[in-house]
C-alpha cells in the first residue's frame, strides 16, 4: 500500500492559513497597544523619506543625534546627491562620512531640560512607529509644566513641542470632574492644514523608522528576489514529484 501524499493545493491552502493567523496576531496586538493610531510608514517610500529627512534636520537634529546613521548612507538610500545633503541636511559643518551628531552639547542639555534628549537612531524599534506618530499628534499647551507643553502619549515629557508652528496650538479638554484629558482640541491654527500635518508626521516617522534600521531598505529588495526564487523552487518540486509518483498507484 502506497502511502498518499498531500496536494501541492492543500500545501498552499496551509502555508497562507498560517501567514494569515500570523498577521491577524499582529494586528491585534497592535490595536490593544493602547489605541494608538497608525502610522501607515513605508520605508520604501523615497519621497516620503526625503520629506521626513527634511523635517528632521530643520526641526529635530538641534536636540536629537542619529548615532547610527551617516550622512553618506542616508544620501544613497534616499537618493540624493553628496552636494544636496551637505547643503541642505548638514547644519553642523559634519564631513559626509559622518554619523549625526546634534548641534546641542550635552551639558547645555541637561542644564536645560534636566536631562540630555536621547538620540533617536532606534527611537522607532525601541516604541513603535505608531507610538512615535502619535506622540508627535499629541502635545497641547500646558502653562503647568516647565517646558510649557505637555503629551497625551507621554504625559510629562520634558520636551517642548518642535513642529508647533506647522500643526498649530491644542489645548486639552478634561474630563468633567477629572484632571484626565479627553480630547485635544485645535486652539490656534499652524502653517500647515491637519491632513498635511498629519502626513508631515507620518513622513517624520517614516525617516526614523528607517534611521533605525537603514539595512532593512536593501533586505526588502533581496527579499522580493528571494521570495520570487522560492515560487520558482516550490513550482519546480511540485513538477518533480509529480513526475516521481506519476507510475505510483
Amino acid at each position: 500500500m502506497t502511502k498518499r501524499q498531500p496536494s501541492m493545493k492543500k500545501i498552499i491552502s496551509t502555508i497562507a492559513l498560517t501567514v494569515g493567523l500570523l498577521v491577524g496576531t499582529q494586528s491585534v496586538m497592535a490595536q490593544e497597544e493602547g489605541g494608538l493610531p497608525s502610522a501607515g510608514t513605508n520605508i520604501r517610500d523615497q519621497a516620503s523619506l526625503q520629506r521626513g529627512a527634511k523635517l528632521f534636520f530643520n526641526y529635530c537634529v538641534g536636540c536629537h543625534s542619529l548615532k547610527y546613521v551617516r550622512y553618506s548612507r542616508m544620501a544613497e538610500d534616499l537618493g540624493l546627491s553628496e552636494d544636496e545633503v551637505m547643503k541642505n541636511l548638514n547644519f553642523t559643518g559634519a564631513k559626509f562620512g559622518d554619523v549625526v551628531i546634534s548641534h546641542m552639547p550635552e551639558d547645555s542639555a541637561q542644564q536645560f531640560f534636566g536631562k540630555a534628549p536621547p538620540d533617536l537612531s532606534l527611537e522607532v524599534r525601541a516604541k513603535t512607529a505608531d507610538w512615535v506618530y502619535g506622540y508627535l499628534n499629541s502635545f497641547y499647551v500646558d502653562p503647568t509644566r516647565p517646558v510649557g507643553w505637555n503629551n497625551t502619549v507621554f504625559p510629562n515629557a520634558s520636551m517642548p513641542f518642535p513642529l508647533w508652528e506647522l500643526q498649530g496650538i491644542q489645548t486639552a479638554v478634561k474630563k468633567e470632574g477629572s484632571d484626565d484629558v479627553e480630547k485635544l482640541e485645535l486652539s490656534q491654527p499652524g502653517k500647515l492644514t491637519q491632513p498635511q500635518y498629519q502626513q508631515a508626521a507620518r513622513d517624520l516617522t517614516n525617516f526614523l523608522e528607517y534611521a533605525a534600521e537603514p539595512a532593512a531598505l536593501q533586505r526588502q529588495r533581496y527579499g522580493i528576489w528571494v521570495l520570487l526564487f522560492l515560487a520558482g523552487f516550490t513550482f519546480l518540486a511540485y513538477l518533480l514529484k509529480k513526475e516521481y509518483w506519476k507510475d505510483v498507484h
